[in-house]
C-alpha cells in the first residue's frame, strides 16, 4: 500500500478534530479538495467535492462514495484528537469514511494499474438525507458516465475488517412524522370545560404502536417511534396545542405507504371523537437503500480475494443512507465494514463516545483500490 498507516491515522484524526455539519463543510472540502490536487487528480467542487483519475484507454467509469458531515452531538471522550468544536463531533465515521477513499485514491494515483475512469465523490449533508441529492441536482451524473457506484458504512460490533452486504434491500427508509393538535385549554381543576390536546395526543401515542403490531405482516421489519410530545400546557394549565414528532423506517414502500395511511386515519378518527382539530404531515427523507445483484457480487468477490472474513446475505440494516439517492439512478452497492468488537470501535453509532477504528483504515482503502482493479483492469498488453 503507497500511504502509510500512520499518515491515514494523522488524516483521519485531523478530520475528527474539526468536524462540520451537513452543508456547512467548508474546511472538510478544502482539506480535502488540497489533497486530491497534491495526488495528481482533477478535483471539481461544487456542493461536494469529485475526484477524477483516470488511466488507460477504456471507456467505462465508476463512482465511489465517501460522505462528510459530522453530528450536532458533544463529544465525551477525551482522546487527543478529540472535536474541538462544541456540540459538534464525527459520531458515524464518516471521518474514517473520508479517510481511506483519500487513501486509495492515492495509492491508485500512484500505480495507474487500472483501465479506465475513476470519480471519488465526496458528499456533504448525508446525515440528513439532502447531500446526495444536491450533488445530483448539480449534474454529477450528466457531467459523470457513471456506469456502476458503490459506497461503504462501518458498523461498530463487528469483527474489524468483517465486510457485510445482501442484494436487493440493505437499509430501509426513513420518514418523518408530525401531528399537530389544536383543541381548548383550560383550568386543570375543570378539565370538562376545555378540551385538552395531552389525553388525546396520549390517546393517539398508543394508538400508533398498533400500526406496527397489528396491522403489517409479522416480520415486516417497520418501526415507527413517537421521539417528542410538545405542548403549551403549565402546572396548572390543561394544553390547549400539543405537537407529536416522531420517526418511520420500512423496508419497501408498500409498508411506507400504508404506515402513512393508517396514521392520517388514526388521527382523524381520535380527533373527531373528542372534537378537536389536527394536521398531518409524513415526509420520506430517505428513500429505501437497493443494492444491485452484479454490484454487490463485485464486493464479496473482492473480500474473498483479500481474505476477508463476509457476509453474503446479511439481514437488511435499519438505519438509513442517503446512498439510496444514487443507487435508485445507477446500479451500485453499499456495504458495511466492522468496527470492532471492544474499546470505543464497538460503541453504538451516533453515541458521544463512539470513535473510528483506525486498523480498519488500511483495510477500507485496499478494499477501495481492490474494487477498483476488478471493476476496471487493465489488460496484459497494457501491463
Amino acid at each position: 500500500m503507497t500511504i502509510s498507516i500512520e499518515t491515514l491515522r494523522e488524516l483521519r484524526h485531523e478530520f475528527h478534530r474539526f468536524p462540520e455539519l451537513g452543508f456547512q463543510e467548508k474546511q472538510t472540502k478544502i482539506k480535502i479538495a488540497k489533497f486530491l490536487r497534491a495526488k495528481g487528480l482533477e478535483v471539481v467542487e461544487g456542493v461536494g467535492v469529485i475526484g477524477i483519475l483516470r488511466s488507460g484507454v477504456g471507456k467505462k467509469t465508476i463512482g465511489l462514495r465517501a460522505d462528510m458531515d459530522a453530528l450536532p452531538i458533544q463529544e465525551t471522550s477525551t482522546h487527543s484528537y478529540s472535536s474541538t468544536y462544541p456540540g459538534v463531533m464525527h459520531a458515524c465515521g464518516h471521518d474514517g469514511h473520508m479517510t481511506m477513499l483519500l487513501g486509495a485514491a492515492e495509492e491508485l494515483a500512484h500505480s495507474l494499474d487500472f483501465d479506465g475512469t475513476v470519480i471519488f465523490i465526496f458528499q456533504p449533508n448525508e446525515e440528513n438525507g439532502l447531500g446526495a441529492k444536491a450533488m445530483l441536482d448539480e449534474g454529477l451524473l450528466s457531467k459523470f458516465p457513471i456506469s456502476d457506484i458503490f459506497a461503504l458504512h462501518n458498523l461498530p460490533g463487528i469483527e474489524t475488517g468483517h465486510l457485510m452486504t445482501r442484494k436487493g434491500l440493505i437499509c430501509s427508509s426513513e420518514s418523518l412524522f408530525e401531528i399537530r393538535l389544536n383543541g381548548q385549554g383550560g383550568h386543570a381543576s375543570m378539565p370538562h370545560v376545555g378540551r385538552d390536546t395531552i389525553s388525546v395526543g396520549s390517546e393517539i401515542i398508543q394508538s400508533l404502536q398498533n400500526i406496527i403490531s397489528k396491522r403489517l405482516p409479522p416480520g415486516s421489519g417497520s418501526v415507527l417511534s413517537v421521539t417528542e410530545f410538545i405542548s403549551n400546557g403549565a402546572r396548572n394549565v390543561l394544553p390547549g396545542t400539543s405537537l407529536i414528532k416522531g420517526d418511520v423506517r420500512s423496508r419497501n414502500e408498500a409498508d411506507r405507504l400504508e404506515i402513512k395511511r393508517l396514521m392520517n386515519k388514526i388521527v382523524e378518527g381520535i380527533c373527531r371523537a373528542h372534537e378537536i382539530d389536527s394536521k398531518v404531515s409524513f415526509e420520506t427523507e430517505f428513500v429505501e437503500t437497493i443494492n444491485s445483484a452484479d454490484q454487490t457480487e463485485t464486493v464479496i468477490n473482492v473480500a474473498e480475494k483479500l481474505g476477508l472474513n463476509f457476509t453474503r446475505n446479511c439481514e437488511p440494516m435499519s438505519f438509513s443512507e442517503d446512498f439510496a439517492h444514487f443507487s435508485n439512478i445507477i446500479p451500485g452497492c453499499l456495504f458495511l465494514l466492522g468496527n470492532g468488537q471492544s474499546g470505543s470501535g464497538s460503541d453504538p453509532l451516533h453515541s458521544s463516545s463512539y470513535d473510528f477504528n483506525d486498523s480498519l483504515l488500511p483495510i477500507g482503502v485496499k478494499v477501495w483500490s481492490s474494487l477498483v482493479r476488478k471493476l476496471l483492469p487493465k489488460s496484459e498488453l497494457q501491463a
